[in-house]
């Protein structure tokens, strides 16, 4: 499993709907990327049921954070997406629930993520856009050793984006 002493990533559940619907409908993370719009409770139980969370099918992976206690609690999610095995590389996306921002778990759920994706997966990259103004994700995958290579002007609207990225330990 995708663990640590109290951290989990799981395959995303019908029971996660009502917690999916905040987080797809919170227009500040709208900013931060490609969202334009809200989604009903349709758009995003229709989604749980296609997905088939296989990501050599779907091309992307969803996974839910969570605590490992007894009665687990949901801190968000990340995602593996624009999945490339030919390249082996795949891009991240990241969201902490506010009730729980600034607590390390965006630098744990990374760093599983990252293990997953170089060990298993047996990716070469990972990389990352991150809104210039997103003060906090630039310090999260910087903790986590990704390098920012490039500026990206108006690649959010208006606002640049960062492109991050991670090569693989292994080379």
């Amino acid at each position: 499993m995708l663990k640590t002493d109290n951290i989990r990533l799981r395959k995303v559940e019908p029971k996660d709907l009502p917690f999916l619907y905040r987080w797809e409908n919170d227009t500040q993370a709208w900013t931060s990327g490609d969202t334009h719009n809200p989604l009903s409770q349709k758009d995003l139980r229709d989604y749980l049921t296609s997905s088939t969370g296989d990501i050599y099918k779907d091309g992307q992976l969803r996974l839910i954070m969570e605590t490992t206690d007894p009665e687990p609690y949901i801190l968000g999610c990340i995602d593996l997406y624009d999945f490339n095995p030919h390249h082996g590389k795949a891009a991240v996306g990241i969201y902490v629930d506010d009730t729980v921002r600034k607590k390390g778990v965006g630098k744990v759920a990374l760093e599983l993520l990252e293990d997953y994706s170089f060990g298993f997966l047996h990716l070469q990259m990972l990389y990352a856009f991150i809104a210039s103004s997103n003060e906090a994700s630039h310090r999260l995958f910087l903790s986590r050793g990704w390098q920012h290579t490039a500026t990206l002007p108006c690649w959010l609207g208006r606002e640049s984006a960062g492109l991050w990225q991670k090569m693989s330990p292994a080379g």
